[in-house]
């Protein structure tokens, strides 16, 4: 018994290599004995991206169809222009798009999940390479051991919010007019969202053994694990982070997960000052950067929990019609 849990905390620790792109949310652990107080905080990618998206239609009667009809289409297409017009996606002009974009990542990873909202939002045709975090042999020809790598027509991109930067001045390089407060604006919530919402996440998705399991078992249904890493990981690496989890409270200065949760999404909505998206008719940096970081954690209990207590919801599908459907290029 002793051999096995020296197996599973070795394996678990290997697992939870750094992964990086600000400062990583599934803050990693020391090895299972939590002997050594100072051993590295090991970071991964912890939970998955779910997105979905939902319709409704409506059924009319009518003494004249065809009028019905011809008002109907009339009055679809216009709707759909409305819509278009404040949340359309912004692909940048045909010269100015990379020919070569290919994106390392873990797909439960916060900071990975920022990089393809970018990608996804500006219409940018990418490949995705998943890499093992226990092996890390996707990334071996590479200095730089973390997640998300993007490369970019044969350049290396690191960190999330570099890489977003560098990549939005190849495609905007004539664009960016935008005032010094909207601008001073952005970058302050983006900085909120690397030094502080994703501080508040972990805590919420490991606030107990169930939302644990729930978060592993996402984790290792989409990554890059082999049969084995999976069983071992899953209930490893969730007792793990449930005690993780604590001690991270205490290190962000967390009493209540929830509702640490709950005030982050109210203070973001706070800061949309009732305009659709930060960026006014539409999303720039900050919202992407919050879509991006929250998207993996939507659809699990933390996730359902905060749309349901806060007023985010509304932005938040907004976002996900904005962003619309994935650049990425199936293998």
């Amino acid at each position: 018994m002793r051999r096995a849990s020296t197996l599973a905390s070795s394996v678990l620790s290997r697992t939870l290599a750094t992964a990086h792109g600000g400062v990583g949310v599934g803050v990693g652990v020391a090895t299972s004995t939590a002997v050594h107080h100072n051993q590295r905080l090991l970071q991964v990618a912890l939970y998955g991206s779910s997105s979905s998206s939902g319709g409704s239609y409506t059924r009319w009667w009518s003494k004249s169809p065809a009028r019905v009809l011809s008002l109907g289409v009339a009055g679809a297409l216009i709707s759909v222009a409305a819509a278009q017009e404040v949340h359309a996606k912004e692909p940048p002009p045909p010269e100015l798009v990379p020919k070569d974009v290919v994106l390392y990542q873990y797909e439960a990873c916060p900071f990975c999940n920022k990089v393809k909202a970018f990608l996804d939002y500006y219409d940018i045709p990418y490949k995705v390479v998943e890499v093992n975090p226990i092996s890390k042999k996707e990334i071996k020809w590479s200095d730089y051991q973390k997640v998300p790598i993007l490369m970019v027509d044969g350049e290396q991109l690191i960190d999330s919010s570099v890489i977003i930067d560098k990549l939005g001045g190849k495609i905007h390089s004539d664009k960016r007019a935008d005032s010094k407060s909207d601008n001073d604006e952005e970058k302050k919530w983006r900085g909120w969202v690397d030094n502080h919402l994703v501080h508040i996440l972990s805590p919420n998705i490991y606030r107990n053994t169930s939302e644990a399991l729930e978060s592993f078992d996402y984790i290792t249904s989409n990554g890059n694990f082999s049969f084995t890493e999976k069983i071992t990981v899953k209930y490893a690496g969730a007792a793990a982070m449930y005690f993780v989890s604590k001690k991270l409270k205490k290190k962000y200065n967390i009493t209540d997960e929830r509702a640490a949760l709950y005030e982050a999404a109210e203070t973001w909505v706070d800061g949309l000052n009732g305009r659709d998206f930060l960026g006014g008719s539409k999303p720039n940096l900050a919202d992407l950067a919050v879509y991006g970081v929250l998207r993996p954690i939507r659809y699990l209990r933390s996730g359902k929990d905060m749309v349901e207590h806060t007023r985010i919801g509304d932005w938040y599908t907004r976002m996900e019609n904005a962003v619309g459907e994935s650049s990425r290029i199936k293998a």
